[in-house]
């Protein structure tokens, strides 16, 4: 692939962003490619939870977070941890992050969050109608495990600020609780959202993706985009056998947006969490929903033919190997609900793009609407990429977004 190629539109990143991003520019009509290294949807799009959470309004940085963070940080057990060799590059996004948690910050954050996912359902129902996923999608909801009287009696204040958000969510007891979920053990209760929809298999979900995007005549080049350039015909793009010049390029590269970002003339402080998942392969799912123990920090999630725990988030960079005390205290933290599980069938690691105010950068860059930013998603990638996709559209278009896009500028650093 040495010839200079040229594109209408260049996608650079082929997880469920870039190719929700692709497949709705494709079907508007625009020409197209994608650039990805690897196997579209093999990264985090892979190895999430699965949850197309309606709920996640609240920002990681709280001033409940804020107040434990020294112990969160470097409590080798604490569901939000750093890497210690990490420190010192990771100083500047922690001030920065502990900035984003204070009470009035948390709270624009918040609202910020509840405008991007308020439909991020209904959008999905309607993407995976069209990709031919919809068997996939489960409309069963999830649920926040308490496991303490103390937990449960403590969530009535943290439940009314999602209400007053717009989230649906239900407290309920043990008794329903073991209604709702007979295969897990005896717990004090539970939140119930009930409008929280999740993926059986999300790897076979971005599957269908990826395909319906090659459907739609969207070329997957493969190869890794080492260097972003402005020029008089185009957005030049190279790398190692590329050499590619689109009109407009969307910057769709999750934990490794950063750099091209920068050179488009945007100082983005994306950082990246590394997530963690185990699974066990079982002939029959042990529950019917994604289940989170809120003390531990994973979810508990039947996929089909197994059971997969994803979750804690672990501040590191994108080269150290994974951490073996990360994954053995996911496992110990499984075993307590499901002793009978033994080993895990198998573990995977990935990347998580984070921004200081959990908030993805969404919007054109600084420089001009031909560069297009759609990354930063954290925790919620999964959940916002049709989301993303229609405000991506608008931007190409030129025509006004269905939400305020203010809060997602690139420039708001």
């Amino acid at each position: 692939m040495n010839e200079p190629l040229t594109a209408g539109i260049a996608v650079v990143g082929g997880g469920v962003v870039g190719l929700a991003c692709a497949l709705r520019l494709a079907k508007a009509g625009h020409e197209v490619v994608l650039v990805e290294p690897e196997t579209p949807g093999m990264g985090a799009s892979y190895g999430n939870a699965g949850t197309i959470a309606d709920y996640a309004v609240m920002p990681v940085g709280t001033p409940d977070v804020l107040k434990s963070l020294p112990s969160l940080l470097f409590d080798r057990n604490s569901p939000l941890a750093i890497r210690r060799a990490a420190i010192l590059s990771l100083a500047p996004w922690l001030m920065r992050f502990a900035w984003q948690s204070l009470p009035h910050r948390a709270a624009a954050n918040a609202a910020a969050l509840a405008t991007l996912v308020s439909d991020a359902a209904p959008l999905w129902a309607e993407l995976a109608a069209e990709i031919g996923g919809s068997a996939i999608l489960q409309h069963r909801g999830a649920i926040y495990v308490f496991e303490t009287a103390a937990a449960l009696a403590g969530a009535g204040a943290a439940m009314q600020a999602r209400r007053d958000l717009g989230v649906t969510v239900d407290l309920i007891d043990s008794q329903d609780l073991a209604a709702l979920e007979p295969g897990l053990p005896p717990a004090a209760g539970g939140a119930f959202f009930p409008k929280a929809l999740f993926l059986s298999d999300p790897g076979r979900m971005v599957g269908l993706l990826a395909k319906a995007v090659a459907d739609a005549g969207v070329p997957h080049i493969r190869a890794r985009v080492d260097r972003l350039r402005r020029g008089p015909d185009g957005v030049h793009l190279s790398g190692h056998g590329l050499h590619l010049t689109a009109r407009r390029v969307v910057i769709a590269a999750g934990a490794h947006s950063r750099d091209l970002a920068l050179q488009a003339g945007d100082r983005v402080p994306l950082d990246t969490e590394r997530g963690y998942h185990l699974e066990w392969d079982m002939p029959a799912p042990l529950l019917s929903r994604p289940c989170c123990p809120t003390s531990r920090g994973f979810y508990l999630c039947p996929m089909e033919g197994r059971l997969r725990a994803a979750g804690t988030v672990e501040l590191g960079g994108l080269t150290a190997p994974p951490s073996p005390h990360r994954l053995a205290r996911l496992n110990e933290g499984v075993s307590a609900f499901f002793p009978q599980l033994g080993a895990p069938s198998r573990s995977w690691m990935g990347f998580r793009p984070s921004l200081p105010d959990s908030l993805p950068v969404i919007g054109p860059s600084a420089e001009g609407p031909d560069v297009i930013h759609a990354y930063g998603h954290g925790h919620i990638g999964l959940t916002l990429a049709p989301v993303t996709a229609r405000l991506v559209e608008s931007v190409v278009a030129g025509t006004a977004p269905d939400r305020d896009m203010l809060p997602m500028h690139p420039g708001r650093f």
